[in-house]
């Protein structure tokens, strides 16, 4: 399965022009680019846009889009966990807080092999950036590009070599509904939230692949459809970093569960290390709930945070792996 992401398995999907290949860049890989050439995440973003659309590229979004859907459903998800604790009506849901969230595939791994049915109740089932953008585009927006699923070859651009391990688990496979002669649905074929990730690295290699002077690029204006960044480099919804969605859920919660209008940046704490950091709700950051490509998809599509579609489409579950040599290949 990993053999099958790599530039040169990206580059052939182009040549074949079997499908239409659309391609989703995370912030961070625009902000480690950025760094490598000594310009702006929006300069390398633009001129991303214009490089790949040249090589045969239909589409290029950008992953802050998703990241802003996944901490809503992340918000909603807490809250209802919160509410929960005081409802007396079952123990599962008492159980599960306090709440873990992470959208590193490494670390998930972790705690599925190593920690297993210890810490897996507690993980939110929220999916990740990458794979709710995923979920976006093979069950959503293809229909307003007027394409189908099985047509689009999706390729991400992350951080990390964990996030192929992430694109070929088995809860990110999903089947195509078709309607049959019946009228009932029927399943299709078996296909991928996402199809081809590669990294930063990876990136430049291209780059080198087919001898190209990056700082030469023409910038190509940006696809809006799912674009977080505008033309002057203003990011909607929430901006990287690290505490970014603890700092808005709590922000969120308390306005939900206790009508309290908290003022940013929040004051941890810090207790053992930094690592380890807590504040009290005794006290506006940026807000994913005002982004209106988010808004769009809930209107279109999801209905609101926590709905049964937001459910379907954007969460998924972990489960107890064991730990051998072979599982470390099959499980992911």
């Amino acid at each position: 399965m990993l053999e099958q992401q790599s530039v040169n398995e990206f580059l052939s999907h182009i040549i074949s022009g079997e499908n239409t290949v659309i391609v989703s860049i995370s912030p961070q890989s625009r902000a480690s680019l950025a760094t490598y050439y000594g310009l702006t995440p929006l300069q390398v973003f633009k001129k991303l846009t214009g490089f790949l659309k040249s090589l045969g590229v239909k589409a290029v979004f950008d992953t802050s889009c998703s990241r802003d859907l996944s901490l809503i459903e992340a918000c909603e998800e807490f809250v209802k966990c919160y509410k929960g604790q005081f409802s007396g009506e079952n123990d599962q849901s008492k159980s599960s807080l306090p709440m873990l969230t992470s959208a590193c595939p490494g670390w998930i791994c972790y705690a599925e092999k190593t920690l297993g049915p210890y810490i897996l109740p507690y993980i939110s089932t929220v999916k990740s950036p990458q794979q709710a953008m995923g979920a976006i585009i093979k069950h959503h927006v293809c229909e307003k590009m007027g394409l189908v699923p099985e047509k689009i070859y999706h390729v991400t651009v992350m951080p990390c070599y964990d996030k192929k391990l992430e694109a070929v688990r088995d809860d990110f496979i999903f089947a195509v509904e078709r309607q049959g002669e019946t009228g009932k649905e029927a399943a299709g074929p078996r296909i991928s939230e996402v199809d081809c990730v590669l990294t930063s690295g990876e990136m430049l290699d291209l780059f080198k692949m087919k001898n190209i002077d990056f700082m030469s690029l023409e910038e190509a204006p940006l696809d809006r459809l799912l674009t977080n960044v505008d033309d002057k480099d203003h990011l909607y919804g929430v901006r990287g970093g690290s505490g970014g969605y603890a700092e808005t859920i709590f922000c969120y919660a308390a306005k939900q569960l206790y009508g309290k209008d908290i003022k940013g940046p929040l004051d941890f704490k810090i207790l053992r290390n930094s690592d380890f950091r807590e504040i009290y709700l005794e006290v506006l950051v940026a807000n994913p709930f005002e982004n209106p490509l988010v808004k769009g998809l809930y209107d279109e599509w999801l209905g609101k945070p926590g709905s049964d579609e937001a459910v379907k489409f954007i969460h998924t579950n972990y489960h107890h792996r064991e730990r051998s040599l072979s599982s470390e290949l099959s499980n992911w």
